[in-house]
């Protein structure tokens, strides 16, 4: 079966665990990587005929326009990764809302199409901002991809589903997810889906996770940053767990991901939308006016 290979579109400093260190103020002045790696991650897809879903910061796409061109060129996917990288926890709601309006009007303006997908930073939708999601809906985003079933100290919602679903609004308005691949190992969920994940834990677990959700019908999300395709990247000091998740075997994304895509099939996440025994796994959701409840009762 298919599963979704998508690329969070950003450059080494714009990093969550970096925005104390280089705050967005000071992004101008850094060292701009991302031509380079998006390079490299744009050849090793078209060497494998691999389309992907990439998600796009704002900020990048409003300075490095031809990265947008480039990555529609070779049929890939254009979704949004906000505009300035914040966590939406940290956001108001109109603060959200200026942010998402300015990343889909500037990659509208370069693709000449309509800007459907979405991918909060870090994942950082949870339990204290569901608005996000009608948010996301009423202004024409159809498909998300910001759920994340796991326990993780910037994003994470362990108890959302680890399959597809869908979230129906009182307005009507209904929008996808698609959370990130887990595998449930003694009543945790597991991440193996991608990032630090699949630089820091034996291939062969990543590669047994996919299987055993493909096994049971279940398409699996994998994601990846262009900064990852990179070790040379310069390095900030960071606390020791920190460091440790963020650089640590750099060196192994590129190979890692080159496996994945020679054992397994991946397409985009539009693509996938269409498979119409995916759509059917979709549980039915509902929205009340203090947040997202499943129809079960459980938030």
């Amino acid at each position: 079966m298919y599963n979704a290979m998508t690329v969070d579109v950003e450059d080494w400093f714009q990093v969550s665990v970096l925005r104390e260190i280089i705050p967005y103020q000071n992004w101008d002045d850094q060292e701009s990587r991302i031509i380079q790696n998006i390079t490299k991650v744009i050849k090793l897809f078209a060497e494998y005929d691999v389309k992907a879903t990439f998600f796009v910061l704002g900020w990048i796409a409003e300075r490095y326009p031809e990265i947008v061109l480039t990555i529609k060129k070779y049929g890939h996917e254009v979704g949004s990764h906000s505009f300035s990288h914040k966590l939406i926890y940290e956001q108001s709601r109109d603060e959200f809302l200026f942010d998402l309006d300015k990343s889909v009007r500037v990659l509208e303006d370069l693709t000449g199409d309509p800007v459907d997908l979405y991918r909060a930073p870090s994942f950082s939708i949870n339990q204290s901002c569901l608005w996000a999601f009608e948010e996301l809906a009423q202004r024409g985003i159809t498909y998300d991809s910001s759920v994340f079933p796991i326990k993780h100290d910037i994003g994470g919602m362990p108890n959302m589903p680890r399959e597809p679903f869908y979230m129906k609004f009182k307005n009507g308005n209904v929008i996808n997810e698609f959370p990130l691949s887990t595998l449930e190992l003694m009543g945790e969920n597991v991440p193996i889906s991608g990032g630090g994940y699949l630089r820091l834990l034996p291939y062969w677990f990543i590669r047994n996770g996919i299987q055993k959700n493909n096994n049971v019908g279940n398409p699996v999300v994998i994601y990846f940053h262009p900064w990852e395709f990179d070790p040379e990247q310069p390095r900030q000091k960071l606390g020791f767990t920190s460091s440790f998740r963020h650089y640590t075997n750099l060196d192994l994304t590129e190979n890692r991901i080159r496996k994945l895509l020679t054992e397994f099939k991946f397409t985009t996440l539009g693509q996938l939308s269409q498979q119409q025994a995916f759509a059917k796994r979709w549980p039915d959701y509902a929205t009340y006016s203090n947040g997202v409840h499943h129809a079960n009762g459980r938030s």
